[in-house]
């Protein structure tokens, strides 16, 4: 295996890893119930939020051409 295949490995693996805790955290959201606290649930979200940028930024700096073809699927499906 060459090098850079396995530089792309490890950016991959880190990128699956990064999307499951994301997937997990957002798993974790605090249930609407009767004992709901909208402090817990603020904290939650701003968590996920967070989360969720970092993912995205991930994306953009080390796949930028998967990027480009997402982007170009989902102009012809919201045409």
């Amino acid at each position: 295996m060459e090098d850079k295949d396995v530089f792309m490995n490890k950016k991959f693996d880190l990128c699956v890893k990064m999307l499951r805790q994301l997937v997990s955290d957002i798993q974790g959201a605090p249930y609407p119930g009767d004992n709901f606290k909208p402090e817990l649930y603020r904290i939650w979200y701003e968590h996920v939020q967070k989360v969720a940028v970092e993912c995205f930024e991930y994306l953009d700096d080390n796949f930028p051409q998967e990027k480009n073809d997402f982007d170009k699927t989902l102009k012809k499906i919201f045409k």
